[in-house]
Formats: C-alpha cells, structure tokens, sequence
C-alpha cells in the first residue's frame, strides 16, 4: 500500500493540472479580454459593412442593423473599442466606437479611408445551383467567396429552370457574412439568373472560358496548352448534367470542356474543384504581355 499512494498521488495531480491549466487561461483571458486582444487574435481589427463611409479623418456615421447587433451583441464591444469599416468596393477606414444607444453606434473615423485595388484575377462562375437544397447552394456562395471569384451567377437550364427570391437574399447574407470572415474588400458580386441563352454571348467574348463536362480532357491537360491568362469564365452544370444540346451551344460558343477526375461530382464540389483550380494556375502564372 505504501508504494501504491504516490502514484496514485502523481496520477492525481497529473489528472488535475490540465484543469488547472484551462482555468488559469480562462483568468488570464478575463482579465485581457479587450477588442485588441480579440483583434490579435484574428489578424487585426473586427471588421464591419456599411455602404457609407466617413469622407475623413474625424468624421462620423451611424452603423445600424444587423451591423450593429453583431458590433455589440455577439462581440460586446464597447465605446472607445477600435473597429474597421469597409463598404465592399475596395474602401477600408479604421476608427473607434464613439457612442451607442438603442439601435445604433456613431462610428468615428481615426484615420482617412483607404481604397484598395481589386485583385487582378478575375473569374466569374456560372453555376446550376439553384435547385440545391440543405444549405448547399449557401456553401457553394461562401467558398466561390473565400477563394476570390469576381461574381457568381445561377445558371438557369432545362434541369435547374428557377431560384427563389428569398434565396436570392439569404445568398446576399452569406457573401457579406463571408466577405468579413476572408477580411474581402471587394466584395463578390452575385449577378442575376442567368438563362444558358444568354451565357453564350459572354463565352464569345470572353478570352477564356471552361464548362465542366464528364468525359473530356482533364483540366490541367488543357491548362498547361493554354496561353497564360488571370481572367475568365468557369461553367457548372446541375444535378443530372447539362442536356447535350445545352453542352453543345456552350462548346460552340467558345468554352473549352474540362474534366474535373473519374468521380461524378456534386454541383458544389465541381465548382470548387475548377474554382480552386484556376484561381492557383493564375496566381501563379506570369502573365505574358499581349
């Protein structure tokens, strides 16, 4: 028995300490817990949207709505907390928090705005989403967010003929929700439904242009024969594929067919597979001058 306690001892202790441990992190983070800490945290200050932004230093706009409920509900920050503002088309103005009331915060501008040029690659999506549902087509719009497509836009085809209003609005939400998450200044655009009749005008007067098709040549066969390019146009078909017809129109509009591996892929999952794909390949592209 004697030899038996202090292991039982040691185990206890070992048993305890990571407690231990988690508690004192959590004091440490209690008595820290401040907007900049926060901020660190995530790479820099929190970010919010409006679509008005103070002209110069020392001047004040409201920020009310959902902004505003995030801002101080779900982050809790208070006044004299510094914060960003960004309006989607490339503007940035850090400043502080100088008031609340009820339904809204007076945000104070510390500096002059910043206006950031857009990112030089450019690829727009034209995918057969709308027709998804479990929250899929939400995901599809987030990712073509994170990874920098210039716009998305649903593709209306004989097997995905409609989109809701309402998912036309939720969609909005999760672009701006994920544009903060990406710290995005330019914020991607989600153009309207598009008919495939009216998609191959843009095929034929785009430089650059791949529709995902089962069976076609693999997409970094034909990226490695192609001129090196950083914009373009990404086609995705729906659940069950374009109709030949459907495919034929696109190809002869000028769209080069892709294959995306041996698998049928998801509608989200090709999207991303040639998104991902294409934004890698022309980031790092040299482009050669025309």
């Amino acid at each position: 028995m004697q030899t038996l306690i202090p292991s039982l001892r040691i185990i206890a202790i070992l048993n305890r300490s990571p407690l231990h441990l988690h508690k004192n992190a959590l004091n440490l983070r209690s008595l820290s817990s401040t907007s900049s800490d926060y901020n660190q945290s995530r790479g820099g200050l929190p970010r919010f949207f409006s679509e008005t932004l103070p002209p110069s230093k020392g001047s004040v706009v409201r920020v009310e709505g959902d902004e505003f409920w995030h801002m101080t509900k779900v982050l809790r920050l208070n006044i004299d907390d510094r914060v960003q503002l960004f309006n989607g088309k490339g503007s940035l103005v850090e400043g502080r928090i100088g008031a609340i009331d009820r339904i809204g915060v007076e945000f104070e501008a510390l500096e002059n705005p910043k206006l950031v040029s857009p990112q030089t690659t450019q690829w727009h999506v034209f995918a057969a989403f709308g027709t998804l549902k479990g929250g899929r087509a939400d995901w599809l719009v987030e990712k073509c967010t994170e990874l920098g497509a210039s716009s998305v836009t649903p593709l209306l085809t004989e097997r995905s003929h409609s989109i809701s209003a309402n998912r036309v609005d939720r969609l909005q939400r999760v672009i701006l929700a994920s544009s903060k998450q990406c710290q995005r200044l330019h914020q991607m655009i989600l153009e309207p439904p598009l008919e495939v009749v009216g998609l191959l005008p843009i095929v034929a007067q785009s430089k650059l242009s791949f529709v995902a098709a089962a069976e076609a040549t693999s997409v970094f066969s034909t990226l490695n024969s192609l001129r090196k390019e950083q914009a373009g146009v990404l086609i995705i078909g729906p659940e069950g594929d374009f109709t030949m017809k459907e495919l034929n129109d696109i190809v002869e509009a000028g769209a080069t067919a892709v294959g995306l591996g041996p698998h049928r892929l998801r509608v989200e999952t090709a999207t991303m597979a040639l998104l991902s794909t294409l934004m890698l390949w022309s980031d790092s592209q040299e482009i050669t001058p025309s």
